[in-house]
């Protein structure tokens, strides 16, 4: 499971002058043959081929022998002769492609961590709950709650149940008021034991699942910091099979993401007309990486430019006339974003990669919100 700590092995690593292979690979094999996608990482090492010979070997003997194929995305890191290799697979599918760049091609990993790190569903009902981390799209830990039963209270001394684990009543109408008590007192308890659960995990978004009702009174429970972390409803029924609550959590992931995306956008162009602190344009955003005033940095996904660093301060540049160092003390590089990505992050950064998005596309396909 690729981890924050990766990313940033990632992002230190010295090729000394040697570069590294970096190769993302689509491998759902419920899509494509298992040889298909070993003839598509034959072609694009074929491009790197001669000077890498030994690297692409190495590469291929791993698909052959070594990756299990249970995973639909591969990122493959080597360098130093074979030295450096890193495999990291992917609950989420990648888009083909090769680089052979100075330092390890982070972008399309930096945008896995921005979308599917860390969170979490919690699928609740009149009895009880069950609560679930994910990160990067895999189940991490599961747990639920089962209260007491919602029974309805008949004339005279007997009762009737209503809900076991929801059931078809929870879609009915509301009971007496001893079955409302009984389900608030129920749903109570099950936003504790979700608290207690989720303390611990860094879930950075949270999910809830069931009928509009349920969802409704239980998240008036919830304590205000899971109610920070909520971005969403399915509906969905506590007896429901894990595979299916993670796939309706990814998707409605996507849809989330997309629309927190469009918002960033909105807000780094509106600040950046306001001279607040927000800068667009290669330039600009070079200039403020250089000064290590990041807080987050935006960039459209694909986008690549030729550019100078210097390495003892890591100066960034694009347009060698604009650097205030002598040009013998920058050393050219192939992709300068891929280097401002690396600098971000190691400043302690956010960086996010957006697809598809017509205003940072406007805007010059990358630009920054500051720290100050």
């Amino acid at each position: 499971m690729f981890s924050q700590e990766q990313m940033q092995e990632l992002v230190t690593y010295e090729a000394n002058g040697d570069g590294v292979i970096s190769i993302y690979l689509d491998t759902d094999s419920t899509r494509q043959s298992v040889e298909g996608i070993k003839l598509t990482a034959r072609t694009l090492l074929k491009t790197i081929q001669p000077q890498r010979e030994k690297e692409a070997q190495m590469i291929e003997r791993y698909l052959d022998h070594s990756y299990d194929w249970s995973k639909p995305g591969l990122a493959l890191f080597c360098g130093r002769g074979g030295e450096f290799f890193r495999a990291y697979r992917s609950p989420v599918a990648f888009r083909n492609r090769i680089r052979l760049t100075t330092r390890p091609y982070i972008k399309p990993l930096a945008h896995l961590l921005d979308h599917y790190a860390h969170f979490g569903v919690i699928v609740v009902d009149r009895v009880g709950g069950r609560f679930f981390e994910y990160h990067l799209g895999e189940l991490q830990a599961t747990d639920s709650f089962t209260g007491e039963e919602v029974r309805r209270l008949k004339d005279g001394a007997g009762s009737s149940t209503v809900g076991r684990r929801g059931g078809a009543a929870d879609a009915g109408p509301k009971g007496g008021k001893h079955e409302d008590a009984v389900t608030a007192r129920n749903m109570r308890e099950c936003a504790t034991r979700a608290n207690a659960f989720f303390a611990t995990r860094p879930i950075r978004r949270l999910f809830l699942s069931g009928t509009n009702e349920n969802v409704a009174q239980f998240r008036e429970m919830l304590p205000k910091q899971l109610q920070s972390c909520l971005v969403g409803t399915f509906p969905g029924d506590r007896d429901a099979g894990e595979p299916e609550i993670r796939q309706r959590a990814l998707n409605l992931l996507r849809e989330v993401n997309a629309e927190r995306e469009a918002k960033l956008v909105e807000r780094l162009i509106t600040l950046n007309a306001q001279g607040a602190n927000a800068v667009v344009g290669l330039d600009k955003t070079l200039q403020a990486v250089s000064d290590k005033r990041i807080e987050t940095l935006i960039i459209s996904d694909g986008y690549n430019a030729p550019g100078y660093v210097h390495e003892p301060s890591g100066y960034l540049v694009a347009n060698i006339a604009l650097s205030p160092l002598a040009e013998s003390e920058m050393v050219e590089t192939a992709d300068v974003i891929e280097a401002a990505m690396a600098q971000t992050v190691t400043q302690g950064g956010h960086v996010e990669v957006i697809s598809d998005n017509p205003s940072l596309e406007s805007a010059g396909r990358i630009g920054a919100i500051l720290r100050y």
